[in-house]
């Protein structure tokens, strides 16, 4: 059976835990795979790889770094084919998804490639008599990166991207499940020109988790993944010294206004709500319709549409979704339906019993719908992570904004409407980190910055764009004055000023 090592300073490192975890293939249900678990001690030499390289990799100019990423975006170009069916194999998601996680990190990478200017500093000339001040954004160190299972390919790419731009050195803890990918981006930025330590991998679970958390010589941390662990890190990693960002869990809504072109709306909520089945923390898998006459006109249009899906496996160019990752993740979906069931909800559609002919031991899940879910009932203040669109009634404007508002989650939110003044003032006033108008994935461009709100988001700085390189820099600032040659002024014994 393959095994799955770690990437320590360019070589495969085999562990000495005696500790595995199984890769499945979702497809089948078989397992592909089994990769190292790491100890605390392979932890260390990851970092210490990366430690060593820090020095020569920080002191490389700006655009030497951005000639590496720029060969690296070649790379994942070429490969792009290779990737995207690794991805699918281990991940579950069909090809056409997994060019898209892929292609996703790799808009990352486009505009890390242009560090020369995104790290430049301030200068003031004149600042006061001969003094002149100008600050530097230097690279931190040795960060690291913790990312979940459901983007393999754009998430690690998110992190590291930018912070290897910056001059800094990555320990990349990918997911156990899915962990081919990330070992295969280490050995494209190693062949891209990125010297051995600048990148490296190591697999694990909680072990490596805490002890990336504790290392005294990592000095930055960024996590995706529930918010219950983000919690965890933020606060372990922040009490140990270290600059923290931790992006939870969502539940994403969808405000369908009665003035919306429903067709649009509705293949948008059924590509954002089971696309990847339902595996992202940008899917919608609320949706709010305002008025009766909304919620009726909408679910006529639905049904339908969700009833004539295909599912199917990662290779078949038909399919609009493929299985869940593991069984266990399947069967927690499952319970989470069954709770929405027991609370009263009304299934119109149930996708528990779905089960793909010539691929039954697969971990497949048909699309569910729910209508008339209430905001306290478990099912919709969690996310559920699956194949699920919860539908959630609104009477008016205001109740449907009140519902992302105050939900726990604040990650993403979306109106459709063709009114303007209506979506100006839902943008401006709705309590959620991310807002799409007209657009059901409102996930920004690289050039611009990726966060939540609320339990969506731990720290102060957000993923990638400016935010990105504001996390993985710290800024020096420097105040000088040359001598002229004169008179020696007298000693000042209080604070200098500008007078």
């Amino acid at each position: 059976m393959r095994q799955i090592d770690h990437y320590i300073a360019a070589k495969s490192v085999v562990g000495t835990s005696g500790r595995f975890g199984d890769v499945f293939n979702p497809n089948t249900g078989e397992v592909q795979a089994r990769v190292q678990l790491a100890t605390a001690a392979e932890v260390d030499q990851a970092v210490q790889a990366a430690l060593k390289a820090f020095p020569g990799w920080s002191a490389t100019n700006p655009q030497r770094r951005a000639r590496v990423l720029f060969n690296f975006k070649g790379l994942i170009e070429k490969h792009m084919d290779e990737l995207a069916e690794l991805l699918s194999r281990e991940h579950g998601k069909v090809i056409a998804d997994s060019k898209g996680d892929i292609q996703r990190g790799l808009e990352v990478i486009e505009f890390a490639c242009g560090i020369p200017h995104l790290q430049k500093g301030e200068y003031t000339e004149g600042a006061g008599p001969g003094i002149d001040v100008f600050s530097m954004r230097q690279p931190l160190g040795v960060c690291a990166g913790i990312t979940p299972f459901n983007f393999p390919g754009m998430i690690p790419m998110w992190m590291f991207g930018v912070a290897i731009a910056c001059g800094n050195t990555f320990v990349l803890k990918p997911s156990e499940r899915d962990p081919s990918v990330p070992v295969r981006l280490a050995e494209l930025m190693l062949e891209a020109g990125a010297p051995e330590g600048v990148l490296n991998v190591i697999h694990g679970d909680k072990v490596a988790v805490d002890a990336i958390l504790h290392h005294p010589d990592v000095k930055a941390v960024s996590f995706v993944g529930s918010s219950d662990i983000a919690q965890y890190v933020y606060l372990t990693g922040a009490a140990n010294g270290k600059r923290v960002q931790a992006m939870g869990g969502a539940k994403n809504h969808g405000i369908v206004m009665p003035d919306a072109d429903l067709d649009q709306v509705v293949k948008d909520l059924v590509g954002s709500a089971y696309g990847s089945a339902g595996e992202r923390c940008m899917a919608l898998p609320v949706a709010v319709p305002v008025g009766k006459g909304t919620a009726e006109a909408l679910l006529e249009r639905l049904r339908p549409e969700i009833e004539k899906m295909k599912v199917g496996i990662s290779t078949d160019a038909d399919a609009q979704y493929g299985p869940v990752v593991t069984a266990a993740h399947r069967e927690k979906v499952k319970g989470y339906i069954q709770m929405g069931v027991d609370e009263g909800a009304d299934l119109l559609i149930d996708g528990r019993d779905f089960v793909l002919q010539g691929f039954e031991k697969g971990f497949f899940i048909g699309p569910s719908l729910f209508d008339n879910v209430k905001p306290t009932m478990r099912s919709y203040q969690e996310e559920i992570f699956g194949p699920v669109l919860q539908i959630v009634r609104a009477e008016t404007f205001e109740e449907a904004l009140a519902l992302p508002s105050q939900h726990q989650y604040g990650n993403g939110v979306a109106i459709f409407t063709r009114n303007g003044n209506t979506a100006r003032d839902f943008a401006a006033r709705v309590n959620v980190g991310m807002v799409g108008i007209n657009v059901p994935i409102p996930v920004p461009l690289a050039y611009h910055t990726f966060g939540g709100w609320k339990r969506s988001a731990f720290g102060d700085m957000n993923q990638h764009g400016m935010e990105g390189v504001r996390f993985f820099t710290k800024v020096k600032t420097v105040t000088q004055r040359w001598p002229s040659g004169g008179a020696v002024e007298d000693q000042a014994f209080v604070i200098p000023t500008m007078r």
